[in-house]
């Protein structure tokens, strides 16, 4: 379980051999590309990057035209077919052979965008159909011709809508007017369909009342009826639902382009990441200067693959220098390969530095598992965690491996919940039949201050992580060769951390070890004396002395340290009084022998401790993420790395099946 030993590669060939090259690095998965040094005579080589990453944006553009389609017709026929689902498998010979495939992709992606235009256009007119219809529901019932309400040679006829709440008013008003008649011939939750009749002298008047209040006039003329404009309206829908039945059929006929569309955009990925690597190389008029980094133990398959080109390529390995800053990639088994993502968010370890996530690991499960707390909600946890994470072994995702990460805090989970005899808040080994003092009533005195006993137990756990931090400050110390600042900066702060760990039991009146109090306290104050005294041996003249004090006035922040461990307390308790609520009530429910209380224990049981599961991991996945990236992190990591991405690794769609001669079985994830 460490960090990966890499190797330097500089490569000069060819030109004309750059894209053979780059294929036989990116068939072992196991060599990423970095920045050549500028070199004289050498300029970076020109690459057509925008073109390529225009071409994979309208291709991927019909694609997820083509996939909503898809999803929206399988929805409609409840049924799945499974060529919606990314990550399928594709050797490296068929994910080679996408380039040969440009004819039918790009002819599908002209159908799709053709289906796509015509949808749209389909999908206005239908809206377009819609609003008329709406608007022409209010004619449905005339049968008469529009042409028939006309003038005549002594009358002015008007046909049209008026806005209900005008109705009234308008009709008061016409009613009023001299020579003047009008009709409702329909009425409807808006308008009014009014036919209004006037002898010509009342023209003036009759069209002022009508503006008045809202009148719009008809808009149909001619020998249709408004019976015949509906039933037109009616078709007209019809054939365009019919029309935009046949483009969802055509599309879904599409389906099965869809995972050659897919693997055709990853190949395009690929040869735009080809491009771009040229920014990182170097060129002369008739050869290309290339440097990458290569794991150790992939050095071999590397160099056959080089090898196996029958190029005039030369090639050299070499071991990165001490200006180099090389990838990180690490090598853990499949537990601490879990937790690997936690670190990674607060920062990958840079390459010079030890892998930290094993005792990570442990401190990041034992404190999850304390924060839990209880037997009921570590088996939940171990067995839906580690389901999920067995499901997708093969190929881990960040939340599968999140999920491995919550299954192994359940198996601590468990064994604290034993220590703390809950189960589901239930005490199953009896009252007061537990190992760890009761988590709300419990009180030690320390130093003749009553205190929660869990929270000391949680300040001894964080004085035994901070322990830990400085030593392996001191490991990283002595793997670099400085022995005197793994002593000075790592040894002495782990003995004062024993010590103060020591004190502290000391000072606990129920603990009967009073001299504890003075052996730790001999040892954290010698120890802390001896940091003072050579906290400044790096440093000149005066700075030897203030170094030793500023030393000194860090073990506030020590102690302020200590104290953000009183977290775990708080998360744990709080979890711990609802399970407990949650279980009393339940027991009572079901204890008085009611069928409808029976119910609502049952309801109150998986609800309730649902809810109290999913906070309490909420809290404990983020505060104990915290107590790693400060308290513990914040003793010996350096971060700052960048993980080792070889070439072509980077894909969306597929997963691509390691080739005869890859390197990459356990050199760099696979991930699709």
């Amino acid at each position: 379980m460490a960090i990966v030993k890499m190797r330097k590669l500089n490569i000069v060939a060819m030109s004309y051999d750059k894209d053979a090259l780059l294929n036989a690095l990116h068939r072992t998965n196991a060599a990423e590309i970095t920045l050549h040094a500028e070199t004289d005579n050498t300029v970076v080589p020109e690459a057509d990057v925008e073109g390529l990453k225009t071409r994979i944006s309208s291709i991927e553009a019909a694609l997820a035209a083509l996939c909503s389609a898809v999803e929206n017709r399988e929805k409609e026929l409840g049924q799945k077919s499974g060529v919606l689902k990314d990550g399928f498998d594709v050797t490296y010979s068929e994910f080679m052979s996408a380039k040969d495939s440009k004819e039918d992709v790009e002819a599908a992606v002209e159908k799709i965008n053709a289906l796509t235009d015509e949808k749209n256009i389909l999908t206005a007119e239908l809206a377009k159909i819609k609003r008329q219809k709406s608007a022409a529901e209010i004619y449905a019932p005339l049968t008469t011709p529009f042409e028939a309400f006309c003038d005549t040679a002594h009358t002015r006829a008007r046909l049209g809508l008026v806005p209900v709440q005008s109705r009234e008013a308008l009709e008061n008003a016409l009613t009023e007017t001299e020579l003047c008649a009008y009709e409702v011939l329909n009425t409807n939750g808006e308008y009014a369909l009014l036919f209004v009749t006037a002898h010509k002298t009342a023209t003036g008047e009759v069209d002022g009342t009508l503006s008045a209040y809202g009148f719009s006039e008809c808009p149909h003329k001619g020998k249709q009826t408004g019976a015949d404009i509906c039933a037109d309206l009616q078709k007209k829908e019809k054939e365009t639902l019919a029309r935009l039945q046949a483009n969802e059929e055509g599309m879904y006929a599409l389906s099965d382009v869809i995972r050659p569309i897919k693997m055709y955009c990853d190949y395009l990925s690929f040869v735009m990441e080809k491009e771009q690597t040229s920014d990182k190389l170097r060129a002369t008029e008739r050869t290309v200067l290339m440097q990458a980094y290569v794991p150790a133990e992939a050095e071999e398959a590397v160099k056959e693959a080089i090898v196996g080109l029958h190029s005039a390529i030369w090639f050299e390995f070499s071991d990165p220098t001490e200006e180099d800053t090389p990838p990180t990639l690490m090598k853990n088994n499949a537990i601490v390969s879990c937790f690997e993502s936690i670190t990674n968010t607060y920062s990958a370890p840079n390459y010079r530095e030890f892998d930290p996530n094993a005792v990570m690991a442990f401190f990041y499960s034992l404190f999850m598992g304390f924060i839990i707390g209880d037997m009921g909600y570590g088996i939940l946890m171990s067995l839906v965690g580690g389901w999920l994470w067995w499901k997708n072994r093969a190929r881990p995702t960040g939340m599968s491996r999140l999920a491995g990460a919550f299954a192994v805090g359940g198996i601590f989970a468990i064994l604290w919940g034993a220590l703390f005899n809950s189960c589901f808040g239930f005490m199953i080994f009896g009252q007061g039949n537990t190992v760890m003092p009761d988590p709300k009533d419990g009180r030690w005195s320390l130093a003749g201050i009553q205190v929660p006993s869990v929270l000391i137990v949680c300040m001894e756990i964080g004085v035994v992580q901070l322990s830990v931090g400085y030593f392996c400050k001191a490991v990283q110390e002595w793997r670099r060769g400085n022995v005197m600042d793994g002593i000075c900066d790592g040894v002495l702060w782990t003995l004062f951390s024993v010590g103060v760990g020591l004190a502290i039991v000391g000072f606990v009146e129920e603990a009967n070890m009073s001299a504890l109090a003075l052996i730790g306290g001999c040892i954290a104050g010698g120890s802390l004396l001896l940091a003072m005294l050579t906290a400044g041996r790096h440093e000149k003249s005066f700075k030897k002395i203030t170094k030793g004090f500023g030393a000194a006035y860090g073990i506030i922040n020590y102690a302020s340290d200590i104290l953000s461990y009183a977290r775990l307390y708080g998360l744990m308790l709080s979890g711990a009084v609802i399970a407990s609520i949650i279980a009393q009530y339940c027991g009572q429910f079901i204890a008085s022998g009611n069928i409808a209380l029976i119910i609502l224990a049952v309801v109150l049981l998986v609800v309730g401790h649902g809810f109290n599961l999913v906070m309490n991991l909420l809290g404990a996945y983020i505060h104990d993420a915290r107590l790693q990236y400060v308290e513990f992190y914040g003793r010996f990591f350096e971060g700052e790395g960048e993980l080792f991405a070889p070439l072509g690794s980077n894909r969306k769609y597929v997963y691509l099946l390691p080739a005869e001669n890859a390197a990459a079985g356990d050199v760099a994830a696979n991930k699709a």
